[in-house]
């Protein structure tokens, strides 16, 4: 008997601990490469209150995170088109989508000055991506687009031209959408900003310590807006 309690009891913890996984809040993040520089901070400080998923890859867009591949989300565009197919798929069920876009939205051709997805465009593609997750009841989280600063930015980057006029902008179109939709916000853009410019180290992307304070600033607001009775 004390042979046979002795199998039994790992195998019930087993199955205690997967249960009590599947009872946590779940989110999926999609976002741009300032949330795959504070990504791996923010998993960590959600592990045992939410269950964490994200767009991924290989490490491939961290190669290069001005190009939007693999786990980088990139423009609006784009994100509605993976949400297209990445929704039919029977095990994408998370509670809560976390997401952002806005800063490849705002990139200009350096030759032609076009921006890469026009105002209009970009307030029907939130629109769109709002819509697509309600036959599946995913909830969803938006996170305000981080600062531009043309004095900062155009110096440093001579392949991307972006402009802080259209990120204000974009924002704005953004807080309309979501606030139509009832769709809870969560101001990085305020909280990264009051941190100071000193915190860039590039064009747009920023140290160390900023995405550590970005990574606890988002757990504390997802772990609020998500916690279950």
């Amino acid at each position: 008997m004390k042979k046979t309690t002795n199998y039994i009891m790992p195998i019930l913890l087993l199955a205690l601990f997967a249960a009590w996984k599947q009872s946590l809040p779940s989110i999926f993040l999609i976002g741009d490469s300032i949330s795959i520089q504070y990504g791996p901070y923010l998993e960590k400080y959600l592990d045992g209150t939410v269950a964490f998923d994200r767009k991924k890859d290989d490490g491939q867009a961290e190669k290069n995170l001005d190009v939007p591949v693999g786990a980088n989300g990139g423009d609006s565009r784009m994100v509605l088109e993976y949400l297209k197919i990445k929704i039919k798929e029977p095990a994408f069920k998370p509670d809560y989508l976390v997401l952002n876009c806005g800063l490849h939205d705002i990139k200009h051709d350096v030759k032609t000055g076009k921006i890469q997805v026009g105002e209009t465009e970009y307030r029907k593609n939130l629109q769109d991506i709002i819509d697509l997750l309600k036959p599946k009841k995913i909830k969803m989280i938006w996170i305000r687009t981080t600062a531009v600063v043309d004095s900062i930015h155009n110096k440093k980057s001579s392949s991307i031209v972006r402009y802080g006029k259209d990120l204000a902008t974009y924002n704005r179109i953004a807080d309309e959408v979501i606030t139509k939709n009832n769709i809870p916000m969560i101001d990085l853009y305020d909280f990264t900003w009051k941190l100071g410019i000193a915190q860039f180290i590039d064009h747009v992307h920023y140290n160390e310590q900023t995405r550590s304070l970005q990574a606890a600033y988002l757990a504390g607001s997802i772990q609020t807006l998500v916690r279950k009775p």
